[in-house]
């Protein structure tokens, strides 16, 4: 993991997971127990746990404990932040990408008669 964006670097080895991006899918939709989360798996409830357990390490999902109940939700500002990230990201290729695009423009307007 990087020494310079940890927080960031969690949140990417967590939704490398297909399995803990789909729990982040269903929790997009809002809070649900962990028992709700593990209906559409076919894991054993000890296996979800640990990826649950995971994501709340890596700052995505917050859970909350009443009596025997675990609910999980997003935490959207942890989301926010690898939005953030990736759309800086995106935002340059795109301006390098128009810069090509306009300097190969130039190029054909010298080559037309």
């Amino acid at each position: 993991m990087s020494k310079y964006q940890p927080d960031l670097d969690r949140a990417f080895f967590a939704l490398a997971d297909p399995t803990r991006r789909a729990i982040v899918g269903l929790l997009c939709e809002g809070p649900k127990t962990v028992s709700t989360l593990a209906e559409p798996f076919d894991i054993a409830l000890p296996s979800l746990l640990k990826h649950v357990q995971l994501l709340e390490a890596s700052g995505i999902v917050r859970s909350e404990k009443v009596g025997r109940v675990r609910t999980c939700a997003i935490d959207a500002e942890a989301l926010r932040r690898t939005e953030r990230w990736i759309q800086r990201h995106i935002d340059e290729w795109e301006s390098r990408l128009d810069r090509m695009e306009a300097h190969i423009d130039r190029m054909k307007g010298k080559e037309t008669p």
